[in-house]
């Protein structure tokens, strides 16, 4: 169920992330490890934000 060493990350910041990555034109990668945070994670609140505002694409 996750390691102890896991980060949390308030739903503040992930909202932020999403923003930068539509805002600036960067991709997800750039914009994640701007941030310090894994792309994949990133990635993830990314199309989770998209979906929840219907929406389906996705900057690599």
């Amino acid at each position: 169920m996750g390691s102890k060493y896991a980060k949390r990350y308030t739903a503040e910041f992930k909202r932020d992330a999403v923003a930068l990555v539509d805002s600036t034109g960067r991709t997800v990668t750039e914009v994640a490890r701007g941030l310090g945070v894994s792309p994949e994670s990133l990635r993830g609140w990314y199309k989770r934000a998209k979906a929840d505002h219907g929406e389906g694409r996705l900057a690599s």
